[in-house]
């Protein structure tokens, strides 16, 4: 299948995500059944990665581990030692899915944002099931092409937003989905980061590469430059070639009950309102104000979403939330969804904890009868998932989040382009501005790319 015909299949992917059919007699006598331990390999080990892998070791077995960091391999395997023997080490996981070929039947991938789409679509072209931490991918096509592939093989897939199990998160969603707020008018997201470093410029000194670090590997997909600690192990998040920012941290979470609930997917357009700046063509903004507006769906009216970063960098001034949640305290990070009736308000990164204003007027308001399933944990979820052949059964499967990151990542276009940009989703394409379409995918350096 060439490559236009593959990606142009993903919008009957997106649109109708729950009628996949189960997968074929071959398949299913090669996945585990619902009393058979799932056999793991773990792509990054180190921050989230640490979780994932011990998640992965309390769920199944954890047959090779994969870092490019020899130190954070070295603690990872003796702290799987006890449990799980004999685990493989390996600092390339193209190495590692090679190898180890059927041996396996399901991957993590906790890397930089950077490598996500790079080793979890070759794992999925493998067969294997995939958990990969938000954001979902680096580039919109990325995501594209992780939810076709998933849906193409029939695999039971998760991304790493894990606010999507909570029992909070789930109720959430059935409220706003009863109609209480009436017509969505307006909503805005604000979150406290970057904590770490952005809005700097490329460091000019480039020190020795540490004998512990692989830093080909680490590189990936991304362009070759010289090793810099401003770079990797950390604060990578901050760059452009490796990291998606503030938004590509955290959207995928505060959005999320909004996008689950109203469907925010292939907006109209993103337009930059204010920010510090792109760095260098390097270094993603201090602070951003970004508008995205979606036009009408499923019989619903259009919307406006405004996204605020920077917490406490961004200009006072430009906090307008503020003055919408009656009389609150401002929390680090929320969400705040403006209705004809009233607002949902919720002041964590999840949306699971959250209250309708003014609180007069809801006080009679009764939750809803339960319509989603509600779960034991994200990671459990899809574990469960693998174990029943049932793609459907975790929420944030690639059919869902793959759409929730390519809305995430317009905002990232937006800030790249530097203008307001005219989006058309069934052909993943920049309508008014032609240079913009670079932003959508990426060029990847041999023996890493996703084609």
């Amino acid at each position: 299948m060439d490559r236009r015909n593959f990606l142009k299949q993903t919008t009957a992917a997106g649109a109708a995500p729950f009628l996949l059919g189960g997968p074929p007699a071959f398949l299913k006598s090669l996945r585990p059944g619902p009393n058979e331990r799932v056999r793991f390999a773990c792509i990054g080990v180190g921050g989230k990665g640490d979780s994932d892998s011990r998640d992965a070791g309390q769920h199944g077995d954890v047959i090779a581990i994969c870092d490019v960091d020899e130190h954070t391999l070295d603690r990872k395997a003796k702290q799987l030692s006890e449990k799980h023997k004999n685990v493989k080490r390996y600092y390339d996981y193209r190495k590692m899915l090679e190898d180890l070929g059927d041996k396996i039947d399901a991957v993590t991938v906790s890397t930089p944002d950077h490598t996500h789409a790079p080793a979890s679509v070759m794992a999925m072209r493998m067969g294997k099931h995939c958990f990969c931490q938000k954001p979902l991918t680096w580039s919109i096509e990325e995501a594209r092409v992780m939810r076709t592939l998933a849906a193409e093989k029939n695999l039971v897939t998760q991304m790493g937003n894990q606010g999507t199990a909570h029992n909070g998160f789930r109720s959430g969603v059935e409220l706003l989905r009863s109609g209480v707020l009436g017509s969505l008018k307006e909503i805005m997201v604000w979150t406290n980061r970057p904590i770490w470093p952005q809005g700097m410029h490329r460091p000019k000194e480039t020190p020795g590469i540490p004998s512990n670090f692989h830093w080909y590997e680490y590189l990936g997909a991304a362009p070759d430059r010289p090793y810099h600690p401003s770079y990797a192990p950390f604060n990578w998040r901050g760059w452009l070639d490796y990291g998606t920012g503030a938004l590509g941290d955290m959207a995928c979470h505060t959005i999320n009950i909004a996008c689950m609930s109203f469907e925010l997917f292939d907006a109209e357009s993103v337009e930059v309102v204010d920010t510090s700046g792109i760095v260098d063509e390097a270094s993603y903004p201090a602070w951003s104000i970004i508008r995205t507006q979606f036009g009408p769906r499923s019989g619903r009216g259009p919307v406006t979403m405004t996204w605020f970063d920077g917490g406490e960098k961004l200009p006072k001034e430009k906090r307008e939330y503020a003055k919408h949640i009656h009389g609150r305290k401002p929390s680090g990070s929320g969400l705040l969804l403006i209705g004809e009736k009233g607002s949902f308000f919720s002041e964590n990164d999840y949306g699971a904890e959250h209250v309708l204003l003014p609180t007069n007027d809801f006080q009679n308001v009764k939750q809803p009868e339960p319509t989603l399933p509600r779960t034991k944990g994200h990671f459990t979820e899809w574990v469960e998932g693998i174990q029943a052949s049932d793609p459907h059964k975790p929420m944030s499967n690639f059919q869902y989040s793959g759409r929730l990151t390519e809305t995430v990542l317009l905002g990232v276009v937006a800030l790249k382009a530097g203008k307001k940009i005219e989006w058309d989703g069934e052909e993943m394409r920049v309508k008014n501005c032609a240079f913009a379409n670079d932003y959508v995918r990426r060029d990847y350096r041999r023996g890493f790319s996703i084609h």
